[in-house]
């Protein structure tokens, strides 16, 4: 495909993208109260443990504004995850067979609740987080939690998480679209498994290794899967080419 089409064709899936989430803001705006509450639920069970007076602050005067619409946005991308994950797999795999792309749907089946369960442990490690964090406040006073800041926080570790559990999806669409093959793969799992660590160490702000090496065997498990699953396609294709007539 020319570089020119390649262009159309983003520029239409980021379209379609944008629509999804319009439609996922709206509901966002709509469940904003009930949400809100959910995302608090860390700093409150941290202030109750704890005994000390934890709670979100809203410092300026557009900023409870600002915070409904960026949670609302964060509810759109959660929730509208099947839609914009299509829209990836179909701009990364337009070249396929129509056998590989009935293979192909069969992985982006297995997209959607693998960011759920990136999604699903992101959330247990955020409790672990603020509780451990918050142990740091002194005696005798608040800790007055900036809602921006702390949406922030709470919305890069869901979302990085979600995309991390999904990046062996988007291995696998590039080696069934030819782009990359598991020898590659093969060579670089050590690269891989370091950036799971590393990963894994940044993003959980707990100073405990059990909680990082939680995060990371899950990243290191999916990668080996998809380096599988690429051996085994490139094999099968391999064989197809030598034994299909000159």
């Amino acid at each position: 495909m020319p570089l020119r089409e390649h262009l159309l064709e983003l520029r239409r899936r980021l379209f379609l993208v944008a629509c999804g989430l319009i439609v996922g803001a709206i509901v966002g705006w709509l469940l904003y109260e009930p949400l809100l509450l959910i995302l608090r639920r860390p700093l409150d069970l941290a202030s109750s443990a704890q005994g000390k007076d934890i709670a979100l602050n809203f410092t300026a005067l557009g900023s409870p504004l600002d915070i409904k619409v960026k949670v609302s946005l964060f509810l759109a991308v959660i929730v509208t995850c099947p839609w914009w994950l299509y829209q990836l797999w179909a701009f990364v795999t337009p070249g396929l067979t129509r056998t590989e792309r009935r293979y192909a749907y069969g992985f982006l089946g297995a997209a959607v609740p693998l960011f759920a369960g990136g999604a699903a442990l992101a959330w247990w490690v955020l409790p672990h987080a603020v509780d451990i964090l918050a142990t740091f406040v002194p005696d005798g006073t608040s800790q007055l939690v900036t809602a921006q800041d702390y949406l922030s926080f709470v919305m890069r570790l869901v979302l990085a998480f979600g995309l991390a559990f999904v990046s062996p999806v988007l291995i696998v669409g590039l080696n069934l679209a030819g782009a990359l093959r598991h020898e590659t793969l093969a060579k670089g799992w050590r690269w891989a498994v370091l950036i799971a660590f590393v990963f894994a160490a940044v993003m959980t702000p707990t100073p405990d290794a059990l909680t990082m090496i939680l995060v990371a065997l899950p990243i290191c498990v999916l990668y080996f899967g998809a380096l599988g699953i690429a051996t085994l396609h490139d094999r099968r294709a391999d064989r197809r080419r030598v034994a299909a007539p000159a």
